[in-house]
């Protein structure tokens, strides 16, 4: 019987290359995405269009508005930065993202009878969202074994694997390479331009080109500018 696993998959480079580590260790992924209100719909379409490619059994989209919140450049108004982060945490980052989507997730993986969850997050070269740090992780995972009827009953223990976590982009981009991963089918700026061309100047594209230079590969995606890293 197949092992199963919900994967979380945004289109971008850290999850499409978890959504191929989880096949290539034997599970059956389950992908799910979101449309939360975010300022663009270009990541979201091209997780539309490839996560059965990428070996997805079955791709979830879930819908909510996390504009009605706001308090992010990704959720409502505020300007998307173009010349790098300092050591603060960026207003890039959406309030309690990572928990709300793991929550769905975690919905989804019970009502499947899956017990693994694989999320791309990565605290090496990150934009410093504090859900993304590996005590984060650790805490949800111990919260998921007492939230649900499953686990309760005995039935199994939730795992949260995050295989990501403690690689460089430039090793993600290795990784991916190395399991077939087409990155010209992913998408990862904050602020494309309306034709999808990704901007090369915010935190998103700035880590992205750093990744495929450390991995001495040419991104594949189209830029309005290839900015220095």
């Amino acid at each position: 019987m197949d092992k199963v696993a919900v994967v979380l998959y945004s289109g971008g480079v850290d999850s499409t290359t978890c959504l191929a580590i989880a096949r290539a260790e034997g599970y059956k992924p389950y992908a799910i995405s979101f449309s939360y209100g975010q300022r663009h719909q270009a990541e979201l379409l091209v997780a539309r269009k490839n996560a059965k490619l990428f070996g997805a059994s079955e791709h979830l989209v879930v819908e909510f508005d996390l504009r009605k919140i706001g308090g992010s450049a990704l959720t409502s108004s505020i300007e998307v930065p173009k010349n790098g982060v300092g050591n603060d945490i960026p207003v890039t980052y959406v309030p309690a993202r990572n928990t709300i989507f793991l929550s769905f997730a975690l919905g989804w993986a019970e009502v499947l009878g899956a017990f693994d969850i694989f999320i791309g997050v990565n605290a090496l070269d990150y934009s410093g969202y504090p859900d993304c740090r590996p005590e984060y992780i650790t805490a949800y995972e111990q919260m998921a074994n007492l939230a649900t009827k499953t686990a309760a009953e005995g039935r199994g223990r939730y795992t949260i694997h995050t295989p990501l976590i403690h690689l460089t982009k430039g090793e993600i981009i290795r990784k991916g390479i190395g399991l077939g991963v087409d990155y010209a089918r992913t998408h990862s700026c904050y602020d494309p331009t309306p034709g999808g061309a990704a901007c090369g100047l915010c935190d998103s594209c700035r880590l992205r080109l750093k990744g495929f230079a450390e991995a001495g590969i040419e991104d594949p995606v189209r830029y309005t500018v290839r900015s220095g890293v």
